[in-house]
């Protein structure tokens, strides 16, 4: 088991990770991944992953936190931290993730088939419920009481 990061580096990290250029960009990686294994670029799938590493500590910090997607990783952050809750699950808003987490393997198991609809419906639905799931989460963070 490893141990967890420092205060002051998760810190660093989120609120990087809060910058809506950050968070938006990420939204099509998803996509590009199944492409790339539609097509059997090796190296665009490589590259996707990389950015899927590198992208949270690319952009500086917001400036403010009026942006829906600053307060959708906000909100990530406060869901899994301070409510002691995880991404996955039964319950609701979990399932959506969980959802989205299975469309995702079956849009790589149709990417892989060359199943160009079963691919394309599977990846919509991928990020349609990963939104779904921030929302649910924004509304609860933005209806939160701040100490």
């Amino acid at each position: 088991m490893t141990a967890p990061l420092p205060d002051s580096v998760q810190d660093w990290f989120w609120t990087r990770h809060s910058n809506p250029r950050s968070g938006w960009s990420r939204v099509p990686t998803g996509a590009v991944i199944v492409y790339a294994v539609y097509q059997r670029r090796w190296r665009l799938l490589a590259a996707a992953l990389l950015w899927t590493v590198i992208n949270p500590i690319l952009f500086a910090s917001p400036e403010t936190e009026d942006a829906w997607m600053t307060r959708a990783v906000l909100a990530e952050r406060w869901w899994l931290g301070e409510q002691g809750n995880g991404t996955m699950g039964l319950e609701y808003p979990n399932i959506c993730n969980t959802g989205g987490a299975l469309a995702s393997v079956f849009a790589l198991w149709a990417a892989w088939r060359r199943r160009p609809v079963s691919a394309a419906i599977a990846t919509l639905a991928m990020n349609g419920l990963k939104l779904w799931w921030l929302r649910e989460i924004v509304q609860q963070y933005d209806a939160r009481d701040p100490e």
